[in-house]
């Protein structure tokens, strides 16, 4: 077999471990579930299973990195052309310019998501969630949308508050299977950070 042919076989082999993963989470939680349960589901044998991971916990962290790899790649290294592009005399577009491409990637990894942020997967993940947060928010340098030197709160206190916020949306979102697109969940919790969510209860005196 070519060295081509190989590598489509690898990446259909992870694909089905990573499909069969998310399948079973979602049936019976991440920690009832088993090496076994995931060879059956993925129609592979153990030793395939095990040339790629060493154990459940070693292929969900690999999920896991892969996704907010994925998600730097697309939305960091963006960052710089997406603040050159912003008009700043209308600051209250910046937060929906910004969330838009981030729920578009929540979308198009939906069962992933769902699975890693769900009632039974993986709470750590929101952790590594909320790093990339920071890193979008404050790490990018230059280009980091928001100067530490022009806050009034601990960044600390800010970036938690912010990614709480975010997360809290993405799993109602995701876990009650709403139909709304990414642009309008975007429009919807940038409505809740510029205005305050007292506002959007409709208490706006």
């Amino acid at each position: 077999m070519s060295d081509i042919g190989l590598d489509l076989r690898v990446i259909r082999t992870k694909e089905s471990i990573k499909n069969a993963l998310i399948e079973l989470i979602e049936e019976k939680g991440f920690e009832a579930l088993t090496v076994k349960d995931i060879t059956t589901r993925a129609k592979i044998n153990r030793g395939t299973f095990y040339s790629h991971y060493y154990d459940k916990y070693d292929l969900m962290v690999k999920c896991e990195e892969e996704v907010v790899k994925e998600m730097e790649n697309k939305i960091i290294k963006n960052i710089p052309k997406v603040i050159a592009g912003l008009d700043t005399n209308t600051p209250n577009t910046i937060p929906f310019t910004f969330l838009v491409p981030f729920f578009e990637f929540i979308n198009q990894n939906r069962g992933l998501m769902k699975a890693l942020l769900g009632p039974r997967g993986d709470l750590s993940f929101q952790t590594k969630l909320k790093v990339f947060m920071r890193k979008a928010l404050f790490d990018s340098n230059n280009n980091s949308i928001f100067k530490q030197a022009d806050l009034l709160v601990p960044p600390e206190y800010l970036i938690s508050y912010i990614a709480s916020a975010h997360i809290g949306v993405i799993q109602e979102w995701l876990n009650s299977d709403r139909a709304e697109s990414p642009q309008e969940i975007a429009r919807i919790i940038s409505t809740m950070t510029i205005n305050g969510p007292f506002f959007a209860a409709g208490l706006k005196k």
